[in-house]
């Protein structure tokens, strides 16, 4: 009879302790499943933060956009900054001798630098170009030929210089007097040079300031520029 008890109590004993382990390693097998859960969540929310990290990326690449707008931004800009500069602008046609406007002016009249600053201005609607330097024809006649080129001026004649409505180019015709075999004239008569390099058509140029008669036994030409030559 003693011996059935304490085989019923240790029966006992060992379901209890049975259990309890089960228990444990149900409550284990609860955690590492919790893990898990956490884990996936954590890897989704790395995907979605992936994902969110990718959008903003796309978003960053607007800005590339905006960039682009940017871009166009510019060269209009740079259309507009060529109100008298090198480059030709898209649509922009050779400046025309009826669409501008011809002035001169006889600067250091009788001294070292005597020359005509030429001065054409763009009168129309539409941006032009002028190139190279002016075909200029100094007195009443205009049968003679044109002056040379001057040998002292830079480079960069062959390229265009785009004219926005009112815009403005210069050069100059440099006059030189070296003995009594000289010519006097109070006008001349100038044409635009095509690409090609032929001249359009004659226009006679009055000279305006203090002095509008000029001399010279020699004389050449300056190319176009938006800057003015002989500018102290």
């Amino acid at each position: 009879m003693r011996t059935s008890r304490i085989r019923t109590a240790t029966l006992a004993a060992f379901t209890a302790a049975l259990a309890l382990g089960l228990t444990a390693c149900g409550g284990a097998d609860g955690d590492s499943k919790a893990a898990g859960g956490d884990n996936a969540a954590g890897s989704a929310q790395s995907q979605s933060a992936s994902n969110g990290g990718g959008k903003g990326g796309a978003e960053q690449a607007d800005p590339g956009g905006d960039s682009k707008e940017g871009a166009r931004s510019t060269t209009a800009s740079g259309g507009t900054g060529e109100t008298a500069g090198k480059g030709t602008t898209a649509g922009a046609q050779q400046c025309r001798g009826d669409e501008m406007l011809l002035t001169a002016v006889h600067q250091l009249a009788g001294q070292q630098g005597d020359h005509l600053l030429v001065t054409a201005s763009n009168k129309g609607t539409k941006p032009c170009w002028v190139t190279s330097y002016p075909a200029v024809k100094l007195g009443d006649g205009v049968d003679g030929a044109a002056l040379p080129h001057s040998k002292k001026d830079n480079a960069g004649g062959g390229q265009h210089i785009t004219l926005q409505p009112g815009g403005t180019a210069y050069s100059a015709v440099n006059l030189f007097d070296y003995g009594s075999k000289n010519h006097t004239a109070q006008s001349f008569a100038l044409a635009l040079r095509g690409a090609d390099g032929h001249n359009g058509p004659s226009y006679s140029v009055a000279i305006k300031g203090e002095k509008p008669q000029f001399s010279w036994n020699e004389a050449d030409v300056l190319n176009w520029s938006t800057k003015k030559p002989y500018d102290f």
